[in-house]
């Protein structure tokens, strides 16, 4: 009996003793699952610690470069500002509109000024200031006008004008920029922007400057990336009104096929070039050479100063649907900011000794002016002698196409070699001719 008893005790010992360990175990094994489900959200949590520091610390960084791109900018700021209290009396504004009133036609420089004062004594929603920016931009697109052009065209954009600024005018990007840029690290929006400017040429050329790289005119928003035109391909001729209005709208556009029937006028037109320093620009378009201050066209008494003379291949002008090997144009302004070309066409002949004193000197190559040391040359070099003409109203031949520009072509054609032809570096450089629309041509 005894036995039997101390057995059973035993047997309820073994029990407790097996039932104590199971549960023993299974709390061992629940704690290791909460141990490892722990373990793994101390690593992501660590992991989101980490990520988050290396945000932080990108910001940080951003928020640095930030401060020194502002550096400068507030100093502009304050001094915009200086600027604008100084004006805010008007007192400026009075004595400068009174001192112009007399005036007619102010020039590009006196209108940008005016448009500029308006801007800060009114502020930017003055009808009159925004008027001011685009008689400035009208008559700017010529000669080395890019300060005056610029300033119209930020001035039109302060107003809220819709309006493409020419690259060159923007900004230029802040240092640490440049850095970066020079370590190779330029974002995706910057590598493409790069790309495009790799395809830009200073077209600025023609009855003067567009200055434009091909620019686009008063369409889109400045974001609007520079415009290439050319004389064949995509940005052909045919193609420019798409980005320059005025050159498919526009309803007095040059060139134009010269024919009868014509009308007598009594304009007189004399000339008095003066010799001067040869200067010389290859801007990817044409040869141009810029004229020093001192020649002059005169129309009925009134003096138009030459800024400079280019040439075409073939000829722009046609005379009875038939072109000529070149013709030269020299491109005058007067003090009210009106434009005369007077047109000479180049016949193929003998060789003509100014051009061959122009191409000895000419880039061959697309880039800034050059300046051939000891050399002077007289556009009265390339004039024929006798000084009859055709005249009507045309335009730029080249973008924007602006329209306003008188034309004398004279009748009788000056020489130039076959060879010298041959040597001038562009090909075609000639924009067909255009719609008389009812225009009529007149001849002295």
């Amino acid at each position: 009996m005894k036995r039997t008893i101390v057995e059973v005790i035993l047997a309820l010992a073994l029990i407790g003793a097996g039932a104590f360990g199971w549960t023993n175990w299974k709390g061992n094994q629940k704690a290791t699952g909460q141990l490892t489900e722990l373990k793994a959200a101390s690593e992501e949590a660590t992991k989101a610690v980490g990520e988050k520091e290396a945000a932080i610390k990108a910001a940080e960084e951003e928020m640095s470069a930030l401060r020194e791109e502002m550096a400068p900018l507030e100093g502009q700021a304050q001094q915009l500002a200086a600027v604008k209290a100084a004006m805010a009396n008007g007192i400026t504004l009075t004595d400068l509109e009174a001192a112009y009133k007399s005036q007619k036609n102010l020039s590009a420089e006196r209108q940008v000024g005016l448009g500029a004062l308006r801007m800060l004594t009114k502020g930017a929603d003055d009808p009159v200031a925004v008027e001011a920016f685009r008689k400035a931009l009208k008559a700017s697109e010529l000669g080395d006008r890019k300060n005056t052009i610029c300033a119209a065209q930020i001035g039109l954009a302060a107003a809220g004008e819709k309006i493409a600024i020419l690259p060159e005018c923007l900004p230029k990007p802040a240092k640490v920029k440049e850095a970066k840029e020079d370590k190779g690290e330029k974002s995706g929006a910057e590598e493409k922007s790069a790309e495009k400017d790799a395809h830009s040429k200073d077209d600025g050329h023609d009855h003067g400057k567009d200055d434009g790289k091909g620019k686009a005119e008063e369409k889109g928003g400045h974001e609007k990336k520079a415009v290439h035109w050319s004389y064949e391909g995509d940005m052909g001729p045919e193609r420019w009104g798409k980005e320059f209005p005025t050159c498919a709208k526009g309803k007095s556009q040059s060139p134009l096929d010269i024919r009868g029937p014509f009308v007598k006028t009594r304009t007189v037109v004399t000339t008095d070039y003066k010799e001067g320093p040869l200067k010389m620009v290859n801007n990817g378009h044409t040869i141009q050479v810029n004229v020093p201050a001192g020649s002059k066209l005169r129309i009925d008494g009134i003096a138009y100063d030459l800024l400079q003379f280019h040439f075409h291949r073939p000829s722009e002008e046609k005379i009875d649907g038939k072109p000529m090997a070149m013709v030269v144009h020299f491109v005058h302004k007067n003090a009210e900011g009106k434009l005369a070309v007077v047109g000479v066409l180049l016949k193929e002949g003998n060789e003509n000794p100014g051009i061959k004193t122009l191409w000895a000197n000419m880039p061959m190559e697309e880039g800034p002016e050059v300046t051939p040391e000891g050399v002077n040359f007289n556009p009265a070099n390339l004039l024929p002698r006798e000084f009859d003409f055709y005249s009507y109203e045309g335009s730029l031949t080249t973008p924007p196409c602006t329209e306003g520009v008188r034309f004398f072509i004279l009748k009788t054609t000056v020489n130039v070699a076959k060879e010298q032809v041959a040597a001038f570096p562009f090909k075609r450089n000639a924009r067909p001719v255009q719609e008389l629309n009812g225009r009529e041509i007149s001849t002295n």
